[in-house]
């Protein structure tokens, strides 16, 4: 706020209105002499030449015990003065140049400026009062000065006014007004001292407007100063164009991200970077671009890629805001949750087979290595993904989950790779990143990998190759680093003979694999989880169940688990509700999984059933080649009359290891 003019009181007007070069004739000065010494001999009452503002500052000059013939300036510390001038150099530096034209009008006068202490930071005409020291009533008696800032207001005291004896045989007159911040708090003093000739009623509308002129640009200047704040502590880039499209401000972020500092300041936009931004779209006026694509080729031949949009400004020229992709990213990410939680500390399972694909994952995560995991639906292949993440050196960054056959097969790849503004029927303006933009810097897992649509496959491709993505309908890629990690229930192989798959890609996911084995392949672990599931599932359902029962138990691991482990924790949580005591009992389990097992003793571990369906008696043969092989693939492959390449699915989707046979490791 600019502070408004300060108005002089009527009797100082009416006093001050009969000045002039004749104005203090030998009768006034006499008898403000006479005053003067009456007061220095304890006189109280005001004689009626005296001014009340002046016989009250002469009444504390003597009780503050000051000598009247003492002239001699009383100067604060050097090093304070420094640290003083320094603090106030803006408001130095914006009174210098109002002093010094000021100081035109009065040749053989003295303009001095003083902080609200009464220290003397500035002056210029005749060196009067020095740089240092101190003008406070309490110091040097009644000055100009000194009263302003007694009486916070302007002021004017004429040369028999002064207390010191050396100041009144001077014969100087002074005005000086208060120069006051943008809240109206005074910061400094404004003094002129003249010569009775020139020194009339005007100088005191002088001064005045000298003072408020400072303190306007003090004001700006604050207010300038609180705008450069406000654009340094933006957390996005800005620009400043004239109307040539030349840069007149950039604030920190934007030297940031472009490499650059203040030097460029009058130089056109394009020195910061190439760009598709021509002068043509910055300066045309009226609504400017939002949320504009575009990436910047910098002077390290680097590329930024940011959000951009621009505003014209009415007096010409505009300003170019810029937000940065990879940082709208990473809040995208903190907005939608992209963390993994899983470790491998917390995939509960103790046999053989879980403990070789724990083993295999733990492998997969001390490399960026394009891994796939391979297993049946509910097996916990984004446990093993998140687990291989979390272990990896990439474990700050995101981690991007993907079911690539939950998304409609005409949208995949604009759901991967994103796209711009304008793309498609319904595209999202400014554009929207892909899962791979969102994943930069992390990892990103592909879900059913197998039912990807065969022209993203190609894009994925292009990703692997070259590390770089390109959204649907831009010109450009942009380079992204990205760990993937891809799974699937398919046959991949046999999507590859089947033309579904290409082939390329099936070589540069296969980089590493693991399998996941199912369930019925690691029975021994069905007690260890279905405990784990209760305890959980008791907690957030809040039920008193403990345990389950031998005779449930009993039944949980005899069944096939076609759905997994997920199936598996489905029923615990179902159980958990219907349960009436504090276990679950095999009347809470589903019909489908007690019927054809009979209920057994305590203590008792029923017999597996001894009809196999088709895929247990293929298992069970590829179990007995292989053990008779010793685990040698080719061998096996041989005995059983299939390929390798078809062996090796079979065993992938048995979940068997042909390393647990070359130690001569018994499997189920």
């Amino acid at each position: 706020m600019i502070p408004e003019p300060i108005a002089v009181s009527e009797p100082d007007l009416d006093y001050i209105t009969a000045l002039g070069p004749a104005a203090l004739n030998e009768g006034p000065i006499a008898e403000l002499e006479q005053a003067w010494l009456a007061c220095l001999n304890g006189q109280v009452e005001r004689p009626a030449c005296v001014r009340q503002v002046i016989w009250d500052s002469w009444l504390r000059s003597v009780g503050a015990d000051i000598d009247p013939e003492d002239g001699a300036y009383r100067f604060i510390d050097p090093h304070a003065l420094a640290a003083t001038q320094a603090a106030h150099r803006v408001m130095i530096a914006a009174a210098a140049e109002v002093m010094r034209g000021l100081l035109a009008y009065n040749p053989r006068g003295h303009i001095n400026l003083t902080d609200a202490e009464g220290t003397t930071l500035y002056f210029c005409g005749l060196d009067l009062t020095p740089v240092g020291s101190r003008l406070l009533e309490s110091v040097q008696g009644t000055n100009c000065t000194g009263l302003a800032l007694a009486e916070d207001r302007l002021v004017y005291v004429l040369a028999e006014e002064n207390f010191g004896a050396g100041l009144r045989r001077r014969r100087m007159h002074c005005a000086a007004a208060p120069v006051r911040d943008a809240q109206g708090r005074t910061q400094a003093i404004l003094t002129l001292t003249a010569e009775p000739g020139w020194f009339h009623f005007h100088t005191l509308g002088t001064v005045q407007a000298a003072a408020e002129a400072v303190s306007r640009q003090m004001a700006l200047q604050a207010l300038l100063k609180e705008q450069q704040t406000v654009l340094e502590v933006l957390n996005e880039g800005l620009v400043v164009l004239d109307e040539r499209g030349c840069i007149r401000a950039i604030n920190g972020y934007a030297r940031q991200l472009f490499r650059v500092g203040n030097d460029l300041l009058g130089s056109p936009f394009r020195h910061l970077g190439q760009s598709e931004l021509s002068d043509e779209i910055l300066l045309r006026g009226g609504q400017g671009p939002r949320d504009l694509d575009c990436t910047f080729e910098l002077h390290d031949r680097s590329a930024l890629a940011c959000q951009v949009s621009v505003c014209s400004l009415e007096w010409g020229g505009c300003v170019v805001s810029l937000r940065e992709n990879r940082r709208i990213r990473e809040i995208t990410r903190r907005i939608i949750g992209t963390q993994a939680s899983y470790t491998f500390d917390t995939i509960q399972g103790h046999s053989r087979a879980i403990q070789d694909a724990l083993h295999l994952g733990r492998i997969a995560s001390r490399s960026d290595s394009t891994t796939l995991i391979l297993g049946e639906s509910g097996t916990g292949k984004e446990l093993f993904a998140q687990a291989i993440h979390n272990a990896s050196d990439r474990r700050s960054g995101p981690f991007v989950a993907v079911n690539c056959g939950a998304i409609p097969r005409e949208l995949v790849q604009s759901e991967l790779f994103g796209h711009v503004e304008g793309a498609f029927t319904g595209s999202a303006r400014g554009g929207s990143a892909g899962k791979f933009e969102l994943a930069d810097g992390g990892t990103i897992f592909l879900d059913e990998i197998g039912d990807m649509s065969f022209g993203a496959q190609v894009s994925l491709l292009r990703v692997l190759q070259e590390g770089e993505v390109t959204r649907v309908g831009a010109k450009k890629s942009q380079q992204v680093n990205v760990r993937i990690i891809a799974a699937t229930h398919r046959n991949l192989s046999q999507a590859v003979a089947d033309g579904a798959f290409r082939e390329d890609l099936y070589y540069r996911l296969n980089v590493l694999n693991l399998t996941v084995p199912p369930l019925r392949m690691r029975r021994d672990d069905v007690p260890l989880l279905a405990q784990h599931f209760l305890k959980r599932c008791a907690r957030t359902l809040r039920k008193s169940v403990r345990g389950i029962s031998p005779p449930a138990l009993d039944i949980l691991s005899v069944y096939h688990w076609p759905g997994n482990v997920r199936e598996l924790e489905n029923i615990i949580e179902r159980a958990t509700n219907l349960a009436t005591t504090e276990q679950i009992e095999p009347d809470d389990l589903p019909l489908e999984i007690r019927q054809g097992v009979r209920p057994s003793s305590p203590g008792h571990v029923p017999e597996r059933p001894t009809t196999l369906g088709l895929d247990a008696h293929e298992m069970q043969a590829i179990i007995a080649a292989l053990k008779a092989t010793r685990g040698n693939i080719r061998l096996a492959a041989r005995q059983l009359n299939v390929s390798r390449g078809g062996l090796y699915n079979k065993m992938s989707r048995f979940g068997l290891s042909a390393e647990a046979f070359r130690a001569g490791t018994d499997v189920p």
